[in-house]
């Protein structure tokens, strides 16, 4: 009876050994493929488009997809013109930071005074407790990148800057450190906002300053308000109505920034 008891243990742990060897052979599995999704992503999409028609948006959903083919006809009544960003989570931040910076090429005042504000980010930051040795590498790609506006390049000098990795995702990290930054510095106003019981600063460490990680009105309302850039989102859902609806951040100013978001990601409008 001891030795079946024995027998019938062992033949357990092996079949218990077998299931683990298959689970973490099937985690494996479904890990290279997630990365084989975004390797494809990032080999078929760049950081940053050429700019398009926006009729291109009408091939991305079937003909009888009734709710967005008439959202894209009411888009087609305000804007002319969409670039489109990679769905990587850091859109919002790329596609902000690309609009407000061609919009400078042909606005020397808006250049300087942002330039400005720009320039003094980075003590505010310090003052707040950012260590300033790590900040200084990605504050300084950005002021490299208003010099470059300074010197009036063409177009493709800035979409090429954009869509360099290394670039492009160091604009990204500073414009998060500087959403995180206005969260804590404004906490008294945005702990209402915060889910979870989570604090500020345990939601900026959490959900603004990580790579990849998406945004919603909080990250849009506290860089706009950060950089005193007005910026203006279209949303396109599957709400009934076939109108689009847009909000201004920070409500009742002039829009700069036009962007458009479909459910997970936002990419660039132009009139």
């Amino acid at each position: 009876m001891a030795e079946e008891q024995q027998h019938q243990k062992e033949t357990t742990q092996g079949e218990m050994k077998a299931v683990g060897v298959n689970c973490f052979a099937s985690d494996e599995e479904i890990i290279a493929q997630q990365d084989k999704i975004q390797h494809d992503i990032a080999t078929m999409t760049p950081l940053v488009s050429d700019r398009q028609a926006l009729s291109v948006l009408q091939t991305e959903y079937a003909a009888e997809d009734t709710i967005y083919q008439l959202k894209i006809k009411d888009l087609q009544k305000k804007y002319s013109y969409i670039r489109k960003t990679r769905p990587d989570g850091n859109c919002f931040y790329r596609a902000f930071g690309f609009s407000h910076l061609e919009s400078l090429l042909e606005d020397t005042k808006e250049l300087q005074r942002f330039k400005a504000v720009a320039a003094k980010s980075k003590q505010d930051l310090v003052t707040q407790g950012f260590t300033e040795f790590t900040i200084e590498d990605f504050h300084n790609t950005l002021m490299d990148l208003l010099e470059l506006c300074e010197k009036q390049p063409g177009l493709s000098e800035l979409v090429d800057s954009f869509c360099d990795q290394g670039v492009s995702d160091y604009v990204v990290v500073y414009l998060r450190l500087l959403t995180s930054g206005y969260l804590q510095k404004e906490q008294g106003f945005f702990q209402h906002f915060i889910e979870g019981g989570r604090s500020v600063k345990e939601f900026c460490q959490q959900e603004v300053e990580p790579m990849s990680k998406e945004s919603d009105h909080i990250h849009i309302i506290a860089l706009a308000q950060a950089l005193n850039v007005s910026i203006l989102v279209e949303y396109m859902d599957r709400g009934e109505g076939g109108t689009v609806n847009h909000h201004v951040f920070p409500e009742g100013s002039e829009p700069r920034v036009f962007l458009l978001y479909r459910p997970g990601h936002y990419d660039i409008l132009y009139k």
